[in-house]
């Protein structure tokens, strides 16, 4: 592997908290929650303990030509939204079959998803049991296959360098980035379009995570339901929305005198082999990640400025986090955790997250965790929360760790 620079020239988002990153990022730093109760007939038809959950705050419908949304997932079509927003804000024209501001086999597509497109399975077995073939969509398979999301950028943007769509539950949209990295510095890539996507909130999702008892039942209070290492916490809150950034040569961006955001130095990926569902208690894959990360950027763990957290609301995963923070770096950092207000993003968390994350650096500003008001004891860490905190950061982690124990660490630095 070679030692390429690798830039982010485009960042894109839409998310419960707004329709694109600069919406995201403003109520990330103003404390503003995502969180609300689920608009659903289902909610009540099935008497489901959990009535809330993080959805989009824009409708992917309305960001799409008509006829193009209703023969795509809404997995699909948010990483679709979110992927022109970066390549528009990398300050790329729209591609054409005759012209394209980056040559089509010098151009890759990585977008993860935990899940893929498991509302539209759904919703046609509904319909075949009910109205027999002739209702069944003949789009169903590519609109509910996992590598929907990432076949559809590629086509939309002419990307012929390979399109890659990683599914490692909660660690997809970093693993996403990751990928893309590599991408670039085996040199199959100039410019490769990396992130996450997942719309996955239906009955049978939910259903399936109040069985498991991991969401927060706190339906009276959404906003205050996703507490991040809060004492108080009983669970994480099921979310949706996509995140893509633009990864580049740094040569080629400064070439053609792009914005640069800030450098992906480096990223850590390891597995637990331990639970399905559970993180290793002793935090071994989690540190090693982060580790890994922070040796591949060239730099030590005193570098490290601040973290940005998986923390999901979990009563166990919190603090096993917060143990494996202060094994691999140490207590200095400043630590958020942006599930507060975003709830969890599962395919799509990584990548927003990797964002928030850069736009601390880019900014000079940690976003405080949302909810945070008395901090778990056993978190020894120093958690920003009530109003965010400025820092001069030159360098700081975002963590994604998924079911399947599939854990990636992103280092990100300033430009």
């Amino acid at each position: 592997m070679g030692n390429i620079d690798v830039v982010i020239t485009g960042l894109g988002a839409t998310t419960p908290l707004g329709g694109d990153v600069a919406s995201t990022w403003d109520g990330l730093l103003a404390g503003r929650s995502g969180i609300r109760r689920i608009e659903a007939d289902w909610v009540e038809k099935f008497d489901l303990p959990v009535k809330i959950g993080a959805t989009l705050a824009e409708d992917p419908t309305e960001k799409l030509p008509r006829v193009q949304a209703r023969r795509l997932d809404r997995c699909e079509q948010v990483a679709l939204i979110a992927a022109r927003q970066a390549w528009a804000d990398a300050g790329f024209s729209e591609p054409t079959d005759e012209h394209s501001d980056v040559e089509p086999e010098r151009l890759g597509v990585s977008i993860g998803t935990g899940i893929g497109g498991p509302v539209t399975l759904l919703n046609q077995d509904d319909l075949l049991e009910e109205y027999g073939i002739r209702k069944v969509s003949p789009l169903t398979v590519p609109m509910l296959m996992p590598n929907g999301p990432a076949a559809h950028v590629g086509i939309d943007l002419r990307a012929r360098a390979g399109v890659h769509s990683p599914a490692s539950a909660c660690a997809s949209g970093a693993e996403g980035i990751a990928n893309a990295y590599q991408m670039i510095q085996n040199g199959r890539a100039d410019v490769v379009v990396a992130g996450g996507a997942e719309a996955c909130i239906h009955p049978i999702t939910i259903a399936g995570f109040a069985q498991a008892r991991t969401v927060s039942t706190r339906n009276d209070e959404p906003e205050l339901a996703s507490r991040p290492f809060d004492a108080a916490r009983d669970g994480f809150v099921l979310g949706e929305g996509a995140g893509v950034v633009i990864l580049e040569r740094a040569d080629r961006a400064k070439a053609r005198g792009a914005r640069i955001y800030g450098r992906l130095a480096g990223y850590g990926i390891t597995s637990d082999a331990y639970h399905i569902t559970g993180n290793h208690p002793e935090g071994v894959g989690q540190i090693a990640a982060m580790t890994n990360a922070i040796r591949m950027a060239g730099l030590t763990a005193d570098d490290i400025g601040h973290v940005n957290a998986h923390a999901t609301s979990t009563v166990v995963g919190d603090v096993g986090e917060a143990n494996a923070i202060r094994k691999a770096i140490g207590s200095h950092p400043l630590v958020t955790a942006p599930k507060g207000a975003l709830g969890h993003l599962v395919g799509g968390a990584g990548a927003v997250e990797g964002i928030a994350t850069l736009l601390s650096v880019y900014h000079g500003i940690v976003p405080a965790t949302l909810n945070l008001e008395n901090l778990d004891p056993k978190v020894d860490l120093d958690v920003v929360a009530g109003e965010p905190r400025k820092a001069e950061l030159t360098a700081a982690i975002s963590n994604s760790f998924g079911f399947g124990g599939h854990n990636t660490a992103l280092v990100f630095t300033a430009a």
